[in-house]
């Protein structure tokens, strides 16, 4: 029953929060229009297109993780009762919101609206104040010696090459 629960918590949060913030958001500041493309190159929508797939890979996965592995959501109120070392969180401790910040300048570029770029860097800001003075104490609290393991092998906001190999297989 705690994986169903997870698995419906998560799927709900997903459409609230990256939704909102990733797309629903960027739309409403081009005031629901596709903008002119910067510089005339139609080609930058493309790469937008490519940067919200990018983005949207690990932001799903992660969220399935979340909720498959940690048994938990990603929202403050439902956290997993595992900590989730795997996946894409054996590269970044992160991926979400590296996945979701990836989106924002994706709809910036295929938007074609400049404002977009201001709002993904206050998302990134609000981001950055959020894990440092959050969720990495919670994290901390809640996992000990697990997460501290975690935190000095796998950065923050960038990353690694290659996969950290300290996370318990799952």
């Amino acid at each position: 029953m705690r994986k169903i629960a997870s698995i419906l918590g998560s799927a709900l949060f997903f459409v609230i929060a990256p939704g909102t913030i990733g797309f629903l958001i960027p739309w409403g500041i081009a005031n629901e229009q596709i903008h002119a493309a910067f510089f005339g190159l139609t080609e930058l929508r493309f790469a937008g297109v490519a940067l919200v797939v990018l983005g949207a890979v690990p932001l799903i996965e992660s969220f399935g993780r979340f909720a498959l592995v940690g048994l938990g959501t990603p929202a403050p109120i439902a956290p997993p009762i595992h900590l989730v070392v795997t996946g894409f969180y054996r590269y970044v401790r992160n991926p979400m919101y590296v996945g979701v910040k990836t989106i924002i300048v994706g709809n910036a570029l295929i938007l074609g609206d400049a404002w977009i770029f201001l709002y993904a860097a206050i998302v990134i800001l609000g981001f950055m104040v959020f894990v440092r003075l959050y969720e990495e104490p919670a994290l901390g609290r809640q996992f000990g010696a697990e997460y501290d393991a975690y935190r000095a092998n796998v950065p923050r906001w960038w990353p690694r090459l290659t996969p950290w190999t300290g996370a318990r297989q799952e």
